[in-house]
């Protein structure tokens, strides 16, 4: 059995930025190889709703082409600074220390990666302006789930389904590890 590939440089800063500051709230190792995969298929700018310590930041950093940039917003200023730290001199990557909602005149992004923990900000109506036709969307911090409709601690999950019935996009559940798995949604 070979060992798991090593974590690129820039994601291994990210982490360490993150266990300085205490925080434990991240994009897992699954998510970020498929994040860097994802972003090397992309031109222009990619962003991410909810920075944290930027570790998902790194993650789109390690795979982004150079003809494409990323916008990264964090609500925490604290957290938002951080993350800044790891980005400095990178000509590719801004971290700003906003609501993700002051993206809006950014985009819209080729790619958009958001955690899923708060409906009301990552359903498709309020993410649906902020993508290009044909733009890619992660959403992260799902439960693999295999029945329909898809259930979350004993009710409908109510974002997953309305993703995954959303016409305005093609969307696809995949399972990053035996506990966890992502939302990749293409917008028509």
């Amino acid at each position: 059995m070979s060992a798991p590939p090593e974590l690129p440089e820039i994601v291994t800063r990210a982490f360490d930025v993150s266990r300085k500051r205490g925080y434990a709230s991240f994009c897992r190792n699954e998510t970020g190889r498929l994040l860097a995969t994802l972003a090397a298929t992309r031109a222009g700018t990619l962003a991410e709703l909810g920075t944290g310590c930027g570790v998902g930041t790194a993650w789109l950093r390690s795979g982004i082409r150079e003809d494409a940039t990323i916008v990264s917003a964090e609500l925490d200023a604290k957290l938002a600074e951080a993350a800044s730290e790891i980005f400095k001199g990178d000509d590719q990557v801004e971290v700003v220390a906003a609501d993700w909602s002051t993206l809006r005149d950014r985009g819209p992004f080729s790619l958009l990666f958001l955690d899923a923990r708060e409906p009301k900000d990552s359903g498709a109506d309020a993410i649906v302006d902020l993508v290009e036709p044909g733009g890619v969307v992660v959403l992260d911090d799902f439960t693999p789930c295999s029945s329909w409709p898809p259930v979350y601690e004993g009710r409908v999950d109510i974002l997953r389904e309305q993703w995954l019935t959303d016409d305005r996009f093609t969307t696809v559940e995949v399972m990053v590890a035996e506990d966890a798995s992502v939302l990749i949604a293409t917008k028509r």
